[in-house]
């Protein structure tokens, strides 16, 4: 196990060379200056001061030698919209806040969603099953944004509950996080209504229960474990995406998360904030798929790790 683990470990850093020299060179490769304003080009002198100033102006090989050396020492850059910080200090000050909300969204999605799965597939065609299909299927294709803002018309504005957006006390996690679980708890709900199914017709649950064993029994060790297996290939790697952020709920519910520079960087070409958000997410995707085999050994015996 522990050379396993290992060997992972060593190859997300082969993967993270591979992604980083990717995604530079994709940078470097869109034309644009990222230190225009709209329409707006700086004198020429001064684009040759600030491409000395970040070496712009030596060759491509010699810059990503230099990115990397500084990676490696800690050093992602300044990220040219906030040049008064670091990307590090940036993403220490915004990511707690984005990982606190998506901690909390799989708090309550994963164990929701199982809950209306586990209910709707041992009610299978009765109102429970009906209410939870629909009520999944809803949940999928409405987008998480309307919800937000119907969640601050009614709570907010209307009702006047919770506040309608910021940061700082306990309640400004409620809307946020109500929005931000439909899509999840739809999705676990739907895949474990249909794993818990098929293996409720499986053979070894028929010939379980055959035997004489417990439903609870049957229940537990037969049929949940088998149905897990397909549920944790399927919503284990959603993680990452719920700890990376959604740029509509923070910019609807004005959080200071990390969400919002997934898409700020890109537009104002950061090349520094891109990559180092590109490094953050082929790190938690490496972990996460890391975790999830570790997690089949658990599920079930049989599955050996290589």
């Amino acid at each position: 196990m522990a050379r396993y683990i290992l060997g992972r470990l060593l190859g997300l850093i082969f993967v993270l060379f591979a992604v980083s020299l990717i995604t530079f060179l994709l940078t470097r490769a869109v034309p644009g200056d990222p230190f225009a304003s709209g329409e707006r080009r700086l004198p020429e002198a001064t684009q040759i001061a600030r491409a000395a100033k970040y070496g712009f102006d030596q060759p491509i090989l010699i810059q990503y030698g230099r990115y990397v050396w500084n990676v490696l020492h800690g050093d992602f850059g300044v990220p040219f919209q906030s040049p008064s910080q670091t990307v590090v200090d940036l993403i220490k000050q915004t990511w707690p806040v984005t990982m606190k909300i998506g901690a909390l969204t799989i708090l309550v999605s994963y164990p929701l969603g199982i809950v209306l799965g586990l209910l709707a597939a041992l009610h299978r065609n009765s109102l429970i099953d009906y209410f939870v299909t629909f009520g999944s299927t809803l949940g999928m294709v409405l987008p998480n944004f309307v919800v937000a803002i119907w969640l601050i018309l009614l709570f907010g504005v209307g009702l006047g509950w919770f506040p309608t957006g910021g940061w700082g006390s306990p309640a400004h996690f409620v809307l946020p996080v109500i929005a931000y679980s439909l899509l999840p708890t739809s999705l676990v709900a739907r895949y474990t209504r249909v794993s818990l199914l098929e293996s409720l017709g499986a053979d070894h649950v028929r010939t379980a229960r055959a035997k004489g064993l417990a439903e609870r029994r049957v229940l537990v060790w037969h049929v949940a474990r088998n149905a897990l297996i397909p549920f944790v290939t399927i919503m284990i790697p959603e993680i990452p995406n719920i700890l990376t952020g959604s740029i509509f709920i923070e910019q609807i519910f004005r959080l200071p998360g990390l969400g919002r520079f997934f898409v700020t960087s890109t537009l104002t070409r950061d090349y520094p904030m891109i990559l180092a958000l590109v490094l953050l997410v082929a790190v938690v995707w490496g972990l996460t798929y890391l975790f999830t085999d570790l997690l089949y050994t658990l599920l079930d015996p049989r599955i050996r790790l290589a």
